[in-house]
């Protein structure tokens, strides 16, 4: 067995007896074992991602993945070759406004060895996060419009390309309105040539 595919199926089986936070409202959520040189970091699951068991399952995921299909790329393609993380793996649960609840500064911590034991076992070149809390554990992201549409690079994974989005869901106008239209196009186009998709893009095809 290959021996990244071996370590990311034990680290799995731990995050998944994870329970570290008690507030969270569900067991964790994690993508497929895919030993890929691109990981995609959202910020959490909502309600239906524990039920189905995969992340970005629900309404969010429906429209990342049309952004994924504009650059060639079907959800099947994407799931079966880009590792998908995140901040926080398990919902939340809803705040008292009747939105998601954001995961507080020391859930982030919790969870944020299962993301740096991941960047370890897979190395990559290329890290997509997603949404203002996921690129916020890799670069300063005052406001969305100063870092969507750019090139970046981190710290916490030094030879890795970092191309962030804003999030997909529907709660945020900000993709539908200016600069965010624009600049998510940019996004797409810069993501869509970088060597790493290219190169997923020759294997599926």
């Amino acid at each position: 067995m290959n021996h990244k595919l071996s370590l990311l199926q034990d680290h799995r089986k731990k995050l998944y007896r994870c329970k570290r936070c008690p507030e969270m409202q569900s067991r964790p959520v994690s993508g497929e074992a895919v030993v890929s040189r691109i990981l995609l970091v959202g910020q959490a699951p909502g309600v239906k991602e524990p039920v189905l068991q995969r992340p970005f399952a629900w309404t969010a995921g429906k429209k990342l993945f049309s952004w994924f299909s504009s650059i060639g790329f079907s959800e099947t393609e994407v799931r079966e070759k880009i590792y998908f993380a995140a901040v926080c793996r398990c919902f939340p649960g809803k705040s008292g406004s009747g939105g998601d609840r954001a995961p507080s500064d020391v859930e982030i911590e919790n969870c944020g060895g299962w993301l740096d034991d991941e960047i370890s076992i897979l190395r990559p070149k290329l890290i997509i996060p997603v949404g203002k809390m996921a690129i916020q554990q890799f670069i300063d992201c005052p406001a969305l419009a100063d870092v969507i549409g750019k090139v970046h690079t981190s710290e916490r994974s030094p030879k890795s390309t970092i191309i962030p989005l804003p999030h997909p869901s529907g709660a945020s106008p900000w993709v539908h309105q200016e600069p965010g239209r624009t600049l998510l196009r940019s996004a797409l186009k810069i993501l869509a040539t970088h060597p790493e998709i290219e190169r997923i893009r020759k294997k599926s095809r």
